[in-house]
């Protein structure tokens, strides 16, 4: 195994990457007696479309977060009642680029490992239990459209991308899981959940040579053929659509801002700390325009500003509720001109940097952040997340001055709005 020490964070980590391409990691943590274990798919909503062997493969939207459902149905029982008996508390999620399993226990840990490692190798659906599935994520899927906050990011991601999967929501639509069936589950997980696509990470007071072998044991002994993922055509930087409304039972507009900036050539985590401390520059609570918009009750507690990044879709945008998003939308593009032209504070660049450096130091002190940091997207996009406090230090306002130059301008904007109904009141 190969030892990667942090001592900026005063974190060590064990790796060992199985003949099978599993990537394993443990973080030791003596003396506490909670453990906990986290399996990461390289496979989320976003990976519809894929060639493997040579063939062309189109599958509905949606299929990662239903196959995330049915993973726990075993041929003797549900996998959730076989954690619950050895004292485990599992649990999963489906996101854009990757699908998630942990549980956390204080006993047993081998045998609740044992019981991960097995439903994410050994698939099994019926056509009678796949169809039963249905009605619940529908009724998942409703609850979804049903949210304000929900549809207005949704409407925002289909009018900034043109052809990104990023468009659709990551559960799909009702018409497409209906589409879905058990043998295009199982063409799926043979497809993605592959040893060399996935990632287990585990902290606590355990053994790295135990967890290694147990992974060892549980997982195909061979590799397998890895797909290949298609996002669609190259995004160009301006929007398809500026504008996405609609009205729901809401009291205030509630509205999402984006604007689309180029990915990342390299140094991914780089980028995402430079769009992040934008921001906060920009727009963030402790910024001049945060406040005057606040006091002009264009804003209240709930705005936010911040960057994402899904596999080559990329913006920076700001959501809350607002009398008057337009306004908001104009108060950006002016406060980002004016800052590309005057500059800002470096007193308070250094500020934002060291409460950015001591919030994801404070993110580590939970089990579930260290195992999610480095068991998840980070390392499928070959980025050493704990190497963090040298990427801050490597950032200065030159690069985050460039961002704003590049990203904050009218053509990459655009705004989506959820409105009150006719005789909701606007508060």
């Amino acid at each position: 195994m190969k030892l990667f020490e942090y001592p900026k964070l005063g974190e060590r980590c064990w790796q060992e990457i199985l003949p099978n391409g599993l990537c394993v990691r443990v973080v030791p943590k003596p003396g506490f007696t909670r453990r906990y274990a986290f399996l990461g798919v390289n496979f989320g909503s976003i990976d519809t479309q894929f060639t493997l062997g040579g063939v062309r493969h189109r599958v509905p939207d949606g299929i990662a977060h239903y196959l995330e459902h049915k993973m726990f149905d075993l041929p003797e029982d549900n996998a959730m009642n076989l954690f619950a008996a050895h004292g485990g508390s599992p649990n999963a999620f489906t996101g854009y680029a990757m699908t998630a399993y942990y549980f956390d226990c204080t006993e047993e840990f081998e045998e609740n490992l044992k019981i991960l490692l097995r439903l994410v190798t050994e698939p099994y659906f019926t056509p009678e239990s796949v169809e039963k599935e249905r009605g619940i994520i529908a009724q998942e899927i409703r609850m979804y459209e049903d949210s304000a906050e929900s549809r207005v990011v949704e409407d925002l991601f289909d009018g900034m991308f043109r052809s990104h999967p990023v468009r659709m929501p990551i559960a799909g639509t009702v018409e497409s899981i209906a589409e879905i069936t058990a043998q295009s589950l199982y063409d799926c997980h043979a497809a993605f959940y592959q040893p060399g696509n996935m990632v287990l990470c585990v902290a606590g007071d355990v053994d790295p040579e135990t967890v290694v072998r147990i992974a060892r044991e549980g997982t195909p002994a061979q590799p397998g053929v890895l797909p290949q993922r298609d996002y669609g055509a190259p995004e160009a930087l301006s929007c398809p659509r500026s504008r996405m409304e609609r009205t729901m039972e809401v009291a205030m507009p509630t509205f999402a801002i984006g604007f689309k900036c180029p990915p990342p050539e390299s140094e991914p985590l780089r980028r995402e700390i430079v769009g992040e401390i934008a921001a906060e520059i920009l727009a963030g609570e402790s910024s001049a325009l945060y406040q005057r918009l606040y006091e002009q009750g264009l804003i209240d507690a709930g705005f936010s500003v911040g960057y994402e990044s899904v596999k080559d879709a990329c913006l920076l945008s700001a959501t809350g509720d607002s009398r008057d998003p337009e306004a908001v939308l104009q108060a950006l593009l002016d406060e980002a001109a004016r800052i590309v032209k005057e500059g800002f504070d470096r007193a308070q660049f250094d500020r934002l940097v060291r409460s950015a450096v001591g919030r994801r130091t404070r993110d580590l002190d939970s089990f579930e952040s260290i195992c999610y940091l480095m068991g998840g997207t980070y390392y499928f996009d070959g980025v050493d997340y704990l190497r963090f406090p040298e990427v801050y230090a490597s950032v200065v306002p030159e690069d985050v001055q460039s961002f704003l130059t590049e990203t904050v301008r009218p053509e990459r904007a655009a705004l989506s709005v959820v409105r009150p109904k006719e005789g909701e009141k606007i508060q």
